[in-house]
């Protein structure tokens, strides 16, 4: 499968090169080191389209394929991933789910403000008990007749306490285990919906992470997406199409902390020459750029594979997993080219070097990856290439 890019999909991949080098960069390391949320830049994020990327222009989204959104997804990672993880959730776990199992009435009512920004999504599923576990949810949607009650506590939630609009995943029957699962769309400004703190992390720490409490809260019934008992069908769909937004971030991470690291080299000097005329170092520019190159084969290839509507379950869990390890080694390898300059924070890599940990926890570990993978093998479905 090769890969060449078209003029439009250059331009979208140049437009957020521009924006997250003029917009993104400055305040960059004050916003990780204080957790200041980025408000103001995804606001402008969202008027140019970067929060509904893959969201039908009918209801305000740019109609755009995943391999722009992967594009996108890579420039803004190169720079801050407290904003390009908030791209990701909005885009791949909210919009892209709500678009394509929800309602009409649903979407007519709710895409227009998330792809523009107005809004911003949460996905609510993972619980103290219930991470990568997602069958053993403990938050209940009680059938009220015209409602459900919803009661629970739902923690790690990317966007929680800034986000208008919540997809909540819930039991609401414990006795048809996965099958009586369900997703809601949930308004936070609904009475008994309770923001936790906001959770100091190692990386993304700009990023608004919190647990969110849901005591009594009436969802009525319409605000149900799917079938009764599609919610974990729902999860498990939405989060194969958002392993592939993490699979970008994770290689945006690797890429520009090995800018960073080649401009580096070239400018330092050590024994009279810079020091990527070292063997040292060049060889590990080397091994750099051909992990980077490996990763977004993989991420470019399970892109291409959700747009030509083939199946990719098993391509984003490999892209995830190989881009999420070349994140940490990639971004590692760059702060010790810095030297001690790698270790300080205004020279960026090692915050670049804490946000790569995160990939590969979140939206599946790379245990879970592997499990996907692993399955595929042993039953014969993986195949190359064609």
């Amino acid at each position: 499968m090769k890969f060449f890019l078209t003029e439009e999909q250059k331009a979208v991949r140049d437009a957020a090169r521009d924006f997250a080098r003029t917009e993104l960069l400055p305040g960059a390391i004050e916003r990780d080191s204080k957790m200041i949320h980025p408000t103001e830049q995804l606001k402008k994020m969202g008027e140019l389209g970067f929060l509904g990327m893959m969201v039908d222009p009918k209801y305000g989204g740019g109609g755009m394929d995943t391999i722009s959104y992967v594009l996108a997804m890579e420039e803004i990672s190169k720079v801050d991933n407290s904003c390009s993880v908030a791209m990701s959730v909005n885009n791949s776990l909210v919009c892209w789910g709500l678009e394509e199992y929800g309602t009409e009435e649903q979407k007519q009512k709710y895409l227009p403000k998330l792809a523009t920004g107005e809004w911003i999504g949460a996905f609510c599923l993972s619980e103290p008990e219930a991470g990568s576990d997602a069958t053993s949810q403990r938050t209940t949607a009680e059938d009220k007749g015209d409602y459900y009650l919803l009661n629970g506590v739902k923690n790690w939630i990317t966007n929680g306490g800034t986000s208008q609009l919540h997809i909540v995943i819930a039991q609401t029957d414990k006795s048809k285990g996965s099958h009586g699962i369900n997703a809601f769309l949930v308004e936070t400004s609904w009475d008994g919906v309770q923001i936790g703190p906001k959770e100091d992390k190692l990386g993304i720490r700009a990023s608004d992470t919190h647990s969110i409490m849901y005591q009594d809260v009436k969802v009525p019934k319409e605000n149900r997406i799917g079938d009764d008992g599609f919610g974990f069908k729902y999860a498990m769909k939405v989060l194969a199409g958002g392993r592939i937004g993490i699979a970008a971030q994770a290689l945006g991470i690797a890429a520009g902390a090995y800018e960073l690291a080649v401009a580096y080299a070239n400018e330092r000097t050590a024994f009279g020459k810079p020091i990527s005329h070292h063997q040292a170092i060049a060889f590990k520019l080397a091994d750099m750029a051909t992990e980077i190159e490996a990763a977004r084969m993989l991420v470019y290839r399970a892109a291409a594979l959700k747009d030509a509507g083939q199946d990719y379950n098993v391509a984003s869990a490999m892209a995830k997993l190989k881009a999420s390890q070349v994140a940490m080694n990639v971004s590692t390898e760059a702060v010790q080219v810095h030297g001690g300059y790698g270790y300080v924070k205004e020279y960026h890599v090692e915050r670049l070097m804490r946000d790569a940990k995160i990939t590969q926890i979140y939206e599946g570990t790379s245990e879970i990856q592997k499990i996907v993978i692993s399955r595929a093998v042993t039953k014969g479905q993986l195949q190359l290439p064609t």
